[in-house]
């Protein structure tokens, strides 16, 4: 047994998705350690994903953003009111080590500035490994979902027997989630998650009317669309050019809703986003279409699956080459799509 007055620091503070890859991390870290008092250090974006993570004991949010609002207007008195006792809180905590698993410049400080006397962190780059005691080269097979993060515990002893993802839900947000179903959707439905940050990692919106029409005839089941409000504007898109209902709830849910919803799915069908790689956290089954990007081939359980033709240009991330063409998405077809679908499905109607 571990000393009872250990305290751990993590440190992932977004995006979505990554942070819900690295969950499985510290469900490592607590099966290792289960006295350990952990915290975690995360912007607001992602926060409530970890909010009710039952192996979490604190949740410290960097409000980030208001920070920058309050930078830019020059703001700098009310600045330091708030960034001074941030700081003082986080030192007073005593932590024994921090992890820091982003491997940023900006998370490497926080790292620092925790004072922790151990800092150890996950391939640590932009000068951030000079704030470090000890760094830890992403490793692991990167055809693997959240391979770096079971490398590390690997590195580190921890106890990897159930390396899962962790998603924290309220009972208030599976209300929310039960009451949806129930007015929109009771006898089942597939969830969509066709938006993302960036124009090339987009499916074609043509391939998801084809789909949803698709899926309704094969399954008998609805395609529920979630995103953000920003997503709204599509969504309308595709639910107007469908010939079957589609039920669009983009904008209507907080994020912890969205996962709710998708832990009672049949089936998700999802781009590159935070909320497709919520899926496997749940057992879902998942269909993933990837083409600018490709974070993961292998889903760690059979119920899911990664779509993925590579271009000799792929994967091209952030600096597409293709003029907006995106071939590498549009090569992704209804029909393969489906054949997935099938298969995950089984014979269901």
């Amino acid at each position: 047994m571990r000393d009872q007055r250990e305290r751990i620091l993590i440190i992932r503070l977004s995006a979505i998705g990554d942070v819900v890859m690295a969950s499985a991390f510290v469900h490592a870290l607590r099966a290792s350690w289960p006295e350990a008092h952990i915290s975690w250090l995360v912007e607001p974006v992602a926060a409530d994903l970890l909010r009710h993570n039952p192996d979490i004991d604190q949740l410290i949010i960097w409000p980030k953003t208001r920070w920058q609002r309050l930078w830019r207007a020059r703001d700098f008195k009310q600045l330091g009111r708030e960034v001074r006792p941030f700081i003082a809180a986080l030192r007073q905590a005593q932590y024994s080590r921090t992890i820091d698993l982003q491997g940023l410049f900006k998370s490497g400080v926080w790292a620092w500035l925790s004072g922790a006397p151990v800092r150890i962190g996950l391939g640590s780059r932009e000068g951030s490994a000079v704030l470090m005691t000890h760094r830890v080269p992403r490793g692991g097979d990167p055809l693997r979902m959240g391979s770096e993060y079971l490398y590390l515990a690997e590195q580190l002893g921890l106890d990897t027997a159930a390396f899962c993802l962790q998603v924290g839900i309220s009972a208030a947000d599976r209300q929310v989630a039960a009451a949806l179903v129930q007015s929109h959707a009771p006898g089942g439905y597939i969830v969509g998650c066709p938006f993302t940050t960036r124009p090339q990692k987009h499916w074609v919106e043509a391939h998801w009317i084809a789909l949803a029409q698709a899926l309704e005839q094969r399954f008998g089941l609805p395609l529920v669309l979630l995103g953000g409000p920003g997503d709204q504007q599509a969504a309308q898109r595709i639910t107007q050019g469908a010939a079957v209902p589609i039920i669009d709830l983009t904008g209507q849910t907080s994020l912890t809703q969205a996962a709710a919803l998708i832990a009672q799915a049949r089936l998700l069908i999802g781009v590159d986003t935070g909320l497709t790689h919520i899926g496997p956290a749940f057992k879902v089954p998942t269909i993933a279409l990837f083409g600018s990007t490709c974070p993961y081939r292998d889903a760690a359980q059979d119920n899911a699956v990664v779509l993925y033709h590579a271009f000799v240009c792929s994967p091209c991330r952030r600096q597409p080459s293709c003029e907006g063409k995106f071939g590498c998405m549009r090569a992704i077809e209804v029909a393969e799509v489906m054949r997935h679908a099938q298969r995950l499905l089984g014979n269901a109607s």
